[in-house]
């Protein structure tokens, strides 16, 4: 019995800094170059999806915001349901990175490039902690390069977190970070205010699943110095209080919304949505493996959502797990977050706000990245060579045949990725220098998987136009006040969205915001159930034809919701309504086979707010000072009181005074604020403001944890 290539976790440490600087840069420019190959295949491939609906759109309208000096951007009433930016938590405008990035996508001025610009970033910042990971546990400089590079384009990450979900992928880019500052830090290697402000960047990325896998970091970690009985648990203690500190600046205004929201928070049920089987899970080394896994709209995947590193399981009988099995404690924290992940990734299909369990999948890559990347580091087994290749054989035969019974017709895939598989790991065990074996195997692979599959489409693909100058010429005539639009993505027939010909009279999601255009049409994953219930409006937009006939209903109020709303203009798709008829005091302004848009005749009351309705109070006028703070002068109380109707959505948080007292307010039946004027006073000064429930307290919370970080970095703490 013999190994080679063995490295003990002290020697793997060793080196220059410049060596360590320079492997973790050539993984960041590997990791960056491998990032551009999807989009030679597809233009679009991450502006997709709700990237494409939800991200970039709010991204670019942020970066406006700051470049107009406004921050912290909590507020957008002219997104509407998307507009609680602080609510929908998952945009990160307490991430300074983030905020960057929001800048950088207003001075590209193409969504589809910012989009590979800002995901090629993260990324990077994916690998590099990956690498850095790797080798705090012990890993050679070569073996976990090729896990840094491996885990960005694995299957989960690159189809759905990179191409769709950017929210997902924000997060999880910094959890490697906050692991590794971690670890150093308890083991003294590291200042604990470094730990904690990878922590933050970590949280304040907006992604609860980044959060619950820094929980898991923490657990393991705490598990890991208890079974190594290293003096690491009191530091590990004070950074986690640290860092949770930060958690309700960016989670609270969240669950605050669930009294109004249509997602609860609160709820626990298992419809097998993105939920895979252990079965599938074996299946993470073939690149052409398509996973029978409910996805949206069908009983099975269409990308390679599994797929991990082509290399893991067919070298699982040459490693030498002897040696690993003789230092397990030092790796009790990776086995447990592993074990946690791939836990919870055969869970239910939603836990409270974590929905579709497949989302844990990069978390378990992570901890396994770390696991295999040391037993790779400590070299291949040498004897029993036919029985080795003859369990390597039987496997990837299994993994061939789960394949093919999941999706037959796939069959020429499967056999290439069995041909590929195979043959590379003939060289890789014949080779010196197999780390670079490794590599090519995943280039190789990448490439016939974007071959294969060059688009998720398991997710929607709205084909957006990305010119942000072309989307604000078009959609000019719209840019002088709130738009209605009654259109359901549903019934434009394909062919337009391909082509995209259809965008240059109707929008869904955000891409209003870009356009400029103030809409009720915006994506949310919060939503407000009043509004919702109104005009039923879908999370991306959508309306049901009878929302035409509710916009002009009168309700409480005494006028029209459309009134209440302040709406200037109203767009209505022709395949739901064919010829719509104009109430009085609105004109058809143009009619084309698309859509016919009607606009408001006279001009609009109290020009300069968003006093929407009046009733026993005269308004003199109403001036709106940014988006949180209004100020209105009235006149005239009636005997009774009066209420003031402003084109707000009533979320918590809103606060009335009149005169400097506080006075109550409600939610209108639409989900409108109404704040009611005392009766007695013949005149005043009504100001309305909004912050997030908890705002002041979560600040301080915040900012303890900061001074507890710099507080526990000074040795002292510890003698």
């Amino acid at each position: 019995m013999s190994t080679v290539e063995t490295a003990s976790a002290d020697s793997a440490r060793t080196g220059s800094r410049s060596q360590e600087v320079l492997a973790a840069a050539a993984v960041a420019v590997a990791v960056a170059l491998l990032a551009q190959l999807p989009v030679l295949v597809n233009s679009a491939f991450y502006f997709w999806d709700d990237s494409a609906a939800q991200f970039l759109p709010m991204w670019h309208e942020l970066g406006e915001r700051l470049l107009a000096g406004q921050w912290p951007a909590l507020l957008e009433p002219d997104s509407w349901m998307g507009g609680n930016i602080a609510g929908e938590a998952l945009f990160g405008v307490w991430n300074p990175l983030h905020l960057a990035e929001f800048v950088l996508v207003v001075a590209v001025g193409d969504l589809a490039v910012a989009a590979a610009l800002v995901k090629t970033q993260f990324l990077v910042l994916l690998g590099v902690g990956t690498h850095l990971l790797c080798r705090e546990y012990g890993a050679s400089r070569a073996v976990a390069a090729v896990f840094g590079v491996a885990l960005p384009v694995s299957g989960f990450v690159l189809y759905f977190q990179a191409a769709s979900w950017a929210g997902g992928l924000m997060g999880l880019a910094w959890v490697p970070w906050a692991w590794w500052a971690s670890r150093r830090t308890c083991h003294r290697r590291g200042p604990l205010w470094a730990a904690f402000a990878a922590g933050y960047l970590c949280v304040s990325a907006g992604d609860p699943y980044a959060v619950l896998a820094l929980v898991l970091v923490f657990a393991g970690l705490l598990a890991e110095f208890r079974f190594m009985r290293v003096s690491g648990t009191r530091r590990m203690c004070v950074l986690a209080a640290s860092v949770g500190l930060t958690v309700p600046l960016v989670f609270w205004p969240v669950l605050a919304t669930t009294a109004v929201g249509w997602r609860t928070g609160f709820v626990l049920f298992n419809v097998g949505m993105l939920a895979p089987d252990p079965g599938d899970l074996l299946n993470l080394s073939l690149p052409g493996f398509v996973p029978q896994i409910r996805s949206f709209g069908s009983f099975r995947m269409t990308v390679p959502a599994m797929y991990f590193a082509w290399f893991v399981v067919p070298l699982l009988a040459w490693l030498d797990w002897g040696a690993f099995a003789r230092r397990a404690r030092e790796f009790a924290g990776p086995l447990i977050v592993a074990a946690c992940a791939v836990l919870l990734c055969l869970g239910p299909s939603q836990v409270g706000l974590f929905r579709w369990p497949l989302r844990h999948l990069p978390l378990a890559y992570l901890a396994l990245s770390v696991v295999f990347a040391v037993v790779v580091s400590a070299g291949l087994r040498r004897d029993r060579v036919w029985l080795r290749w003859s369990v390597t054989v039987g496997v990837l035969v299994l993994c061939g045949y789960l394949s093919f019974a999941a999706w037959p017709s796939l069959w020429f895939a499967y056999a290439v990725s069995l041909l590929l598989t195979g043959g590379l790991l003939a060289i890789a065990l014949r080779v010196r220098l197999m780390p670079l074996v490794l590599h090519a195997g995943t280039v190789v692979a990448l490439v016939l998987q974007l071959c294969w599959f060059p688009a998720n489409r398991d997710v929607a693909d709205y084909n957006f136009p990305s010119d942000v100058r072309r989307l604000r010429d078009d959609f000019a005539g719209l840019r002088t006040g709130t738009v209605v639009q009654i259109a359901d993505r549903a019934a434009i027939p394909q062919e337009d969205i391909a082509s995209g010909a259809v965008w240059r009279h109707l929008l869904f999601g955000n891409m209003h915001a870009v356009a400029g255009v103030p809409s009720l049409v915006a994506y949310t994953g919060i939503g407000y159930r009043a509004l919702h219930d109104r005009l039923c409006l879908g999370y991306f937009g959508a309306h049901c034809p009878d929302a035409y006939r509710r916009l002009w209903t009168v309700d409480e109020t005494g006028v029209p919701l459309a009134d209440q709303l302040k709406v200037r203009h109203v767009v209505v798709q022709r395949q739901l309504i064919d010829a719509p008829v104009p109430p009085s005091g609105w004109r058809v302004v143009q009619r084309n086979d698309v859509v016919t848009r009607f606009e408001r005749v006279a001009a609009l009351a109290w020009p300069d707010g968003r006093v929407g309705a009046s009733r026993g109070v005269r308004v003199e006028s109403d001036v709106e000072r940014g988006t949180r703070t209004e100020d209105v002068r009235f006149s005239a109380v009636d005997r009774t009181g009066g209420r003031i109707v402003f084109a707000r959505l009533a979320w918590p948080g809103y606060q009335a005074t009149v005169d400097g007292a506080r006075v109550p307010l409600r939610a209108t039946s639409a989900g409108l604020v109404e704040v009611s004027v005392p009766p007695g006073a013949r005149a005043g000064s009504l100001r309305l403001t909004w912050s997030p429930p908890g705002y002041p307290g979560c600040l301080v919370l915040a900012g303890a944890g900061a001074v507890l970080a710099v507080l526990g970095s000074r040795k002292a703490v510890w003698s």
